[in-house]
């Protein structure tokens, strides 16, 4: 069946349900009705309320006037279903939430590793170090001062495994998007925020190490080499 095209529809790609939704036709009721299907049957139809009306009461509306119109008594079961995209979208939301929740306890017991991991190694350094920490307290060096050089080795240490970690997911989400053929978004404002939490995490997990250099009797220090 020959048919004029009048126009074409922008690009959408998939829907979050993995329908394409760009393999679509759109043509009038009466031709697809007449030409195509044969018969008068509708086997969907979507409604849109205005901005501000409670979908509850529409489709309280709907399923009533749908009852009327295929003479259905009270007492029996409905032969047709209205659905509410406003619970879609509350179902799709909670799904969201657990796995929000799932990845951030991940990336919670991640960033108690890789804490455990700063603090281990500044340890080591402090013990290695013993004796140069020594000699800068007994020159006059303030505990504060010694304080604040090894919470800066430990935001440094932390930032530069941010920014592998900040690299390698934006890697991996290049190429995920590529083979999945679906754009790749980067928002600025969620790099910022991972690279200011590495620096939270060298500070909150540095800080012991840190304080116990900081307090190092310069007498035992030095002897301890």
């Amino acid at each position: 069946m020959s048919c004029e095209v009048i126009g074409l529809l922008e690009a959408k790609g998939q829907s979050s349900f993995g329908t394409d939704l760009d393999d679509t036709v759109l043509m009038p009721l009466r031709a697809f009705q007449r030409r195509i299907a044969g018969n008068m049957d509708i086997a969907r139809v979507y409604v849109s309320a205005r901005n501000g009306v409670d979908t509850a009461k529409v489709q309280t509306g709907i399923e009533r006037l749908l009852r009327e119109r295929r003479n259905i008594t009270p007492g029996k079961e409905d032969d047709f279903s209205v659905r509410d995209m406003k619970q879609v979208v509350q179902v799709t939301a909670g799904a969201t939430a657990v796995l929000t929740g799932l990845l951030g306890a991940v990336a919670a017991v991640s960033l108690l590793v890789g804490g455990i991991g700063i603090i281990n190694i500044l340890l080591v350094s402090v013990t290695e170090r013993t004796r140069e920490i020594g000699i800068r307290l007994a020159i006059g060096a303030l505990e504060e001062q010694v304080l604040m050089q090894f919470l800066v080795e430990a935001v440094v240490l932390s930032l530069f495994g941010g920014i592998l970690g900040i690299a390698l997911g934006l890697g991996l989400a290049i190429v995920t998007t590529a083979a999945l053929n679906v754009p790749f978004l980067v928002d600025p404002f969620i790099i910022l925020v991972a690279f200011g939490f590495s620096a939270v995490v060298g500070i909150l997990f540095g800080y012991i190490p840190a304080h116990r250099a900081a307090h190092l009797d310069p007498i035992q220090a030095l002897r301890h080499e």
